[in-house]
């Protein structure tokens, strides 16, 4: 059974409201305000835990504003790379075209968006966990061992999900546990590393999880522990630490081949066998969306679309043209998929545009044309994508559209918010199998197992070679090609493979950024980038990419609300 999301909004005084949605362990009938008494309770205690859950979101309450915090972290770990732009127009959420071109400054919005969501989480599990302890130590009813142990692994695991999204955002942190009274809070100093507490809270999730709690989809378990501390371990380079766990997640789970890629993106397949970690959205029983996904509500279409609504996050150039193979079917390592790049329609005008045909003869991976839109191609059940019908600004962000978290229109009526349609119930991968499957070649790579990490990445393409061809009129409207590498003859092209097959299996998934980053390479990538993509559009001309832009400032407001005892990072 799914997950779907309450919120429960928990403050310092430890009280909290609740409010129902959807069948499921977040699902709880209306409660009033709660005292301290009820709250020191088994099931106070279970909805603290339940409100740690729905913070997962990104959402504290209503639905606007909560893009930058979105599961996909479809701004700041796509937007910011090189696999899409902001889209809309120039004037439109300005502070976000700053992140775009890598010149944030500590007053941006979406950063204290960020900061504020993720440390909310974190108040949510710290509450969990004290208040936890004090019923176990109290004289009442208490939990059994088990089920206490299992909420503090889960709230500990919760708790590094939110300061591992800060960590890669900001670095310097400040660490707040459950043994910080909520006054001494603020004055807390973001110098000390908390990859420590991270790692720590992850350890004991790993140790002490065992399989979901009542089977309830979304809740972390053994599983869930050992496939984020293996990511953790894998950003920190330790592969020889992070291998085993990303194994031992791989043998818990079918064959990759066996399993449909777009079942990854379907309202009606989500928590399957490839769901690792997955945020849980719902549409509410009263038809209200604040446990959707909001996160993405920006990024549906205009105009025409069957959703029209604000034209943001649109794929880039570069990030399309990289789907283009060569004879044998294979990735274009060496960057020659720039060259005579495919551009749509872009620009063209009078009989060239209205006369535009899709390139049948396009030499492309089929994963291509279930991530992103374009003109001439099925989109989903929605009928064939007409370009800049479906697009607010071609010439500020391209004539693209993003196609992952949208849903089929067949689903709209149970699986959208009337009248906010661009508010769906899509879960949001964090991490699924294939990611696991990559980070496992990554490690493979870096010790030098060529021949294992060559069997994963293959299998990868094995499926995404299984992809059905998108069609019109019974033709396919692109050479669709997927080959297995034949072999990795050194560190170097496996490398390049393993890396490149990340960015063409979880294009727009929210990972690209902090890739780049972790792979000491964001400068050289997001440069040449800049001298492609701003051949054509302008917000991508003259990108200077400088150390300080690997993480972000520290919000303004939180270093003024600190009294001083955030410092502010290096370089802003």
């Amino acid at each position: 059974m799914k997950i779907k999301g309450i919120k429960y909004f928990v403050y310092a005084t430890l009280v909290f409201s609740a409010f129902s949605c959807s069948k499921s362990f977040l699902e709880r009938n209306p409660q009033a305000e709660l005292t301290y008494p009820q709250i020191e309770s088994k099931d106070g205690v279970e909805g603290l835990l339940v409100g740690a859950y729905a913070l997962l979101n990104g959402n504290i309450n209503g639905d606007w504003g909560n893009y930058a915090s979105a599961p996909s972290q479809w701004l700041l770990g796509e937007v910011a790379a090189d696999n899409a732009h902001k889209g809309s127009n120039n004037g439109d959420q300005p502070n976000m075209n700053l992140i775009e071109q890598h010149k944030p400054t500590s007053t941006n919005d979406n950063l204290q968006v960020l900061w504020n969501r993720s440390y909310e989480g974190i108040v949510r599990c710290n509450n969990t966990l004290r208040i936890l302890a004090q019923l176990q130590a109290g004289s009442g009813e208490k939990f059994d061992d088990e089920r206490a142990i299992q909420i503090q692994g889960e709230a500990r695991f919760l708790r590094a999900h939110y300061y591992f999204m800060l960590k890669r955002i900001f670095v310097n942190v400040p660490y707040v546990d459950e043994t910080v009274a909520a006054e001494d809070a603020s004055a807390v100093p973001n110098d000390a590393d908390v990859n420590p507490k991270i790692e720590e809270d992850l350890q004991f999730a790993v140790d002490n999880l065992t399989d979901k709690f009542n089977n309830e989809a979304g809740r972390a378990d053994k599983i869930t522990a050992k496939a984020y501390l293996g990511k953790f371990l894998l950003y920190q380079e330790r592969y020889d630490e992070a291998l085993p766990l990303l194994k031992d997640v791989i043998a818990s789970r079918p064959d990759i081949t066996s399993l449909p890629f777009t079942d990854n993106f379907d309202v009606t397949k989500e928590n399957g066998p490839e769901s690792i970690f997955s945020v849980q959205h719902t549409i509410n029983p009263d038809g209200t969306g604040d446990n959707g996904n909001v996160g993405d509500m920006l990024n549906f279409f205009y105009g025409t679309a069957p959703i029209s609504c604000c034209g943001f996050f649109q794929p880039s150039f570069d990030l399309v043209n990289s789907y283009r193979v060569t004879d044998d079917g294979l990735p274009m390592l060496d960057g020659t998929y720039q060259d005579n790049p495919y551009l749509s329609d872009f620009k063209l005008s009078g009989d060239d545009k209205s006369d535009y045909k899709v390139d049948k003869n396009l030499a492309i991976d089929p994963r291509l044309d279930y991530t992103v839109g374009r003109r001439g191609v099925p989109f989903r059940d929605w009928g064939i994508m007409p370009g800049d019908g479906w697009i607010r600004d071609p010439g500020f962000a391209g004539p693209f559209v993003a196609m992952k978290h949208t849903i089929e229109s067949s689903q709209f009526a149970t699986n959208t918010v009337a009248g906010t349609q661009q508010i769906t119930g899509l879960n949001v991968n964090i991490i699924r199998l294939a990611d696991v499957y990559l980070m496992a070649a990554e490690c493979q790579t870096e010790l030098g197992n060529l021949a294992d990490a060559l069997q994963l990445i293959n299998a990868i393409r094995e499926r995404a070679a299984n992809l059905s061809p998108k069609e019109v009129d019974g033709t396919p409207v692109a050479a669709y090609k997927v080959k297995p590498y034949p072999s990795f003859p050194n560190v170097d092209y496996a490398r390049k493979a393993v890396r490149f097959e990340r960015r063409l299996e979880l294009a727009l998934e929210g990972h690209r950024f902090y890739d780049l980053v972790r792979w000491h390479v964001a400068k050289d990538v997001l440069e040449n980038y800049s001298k492609f993509e701003g051949k054509y559009l302008s917000i991508s001309k003259n990108l200077s990419f400088q150390d300080k832009n690997t993480y972000y400032p520290i919000p303004q407001d939180e270093i003024d609300r600190s009294g001083g005892a955030l410092k502010q990072n290096d370089g802003y």
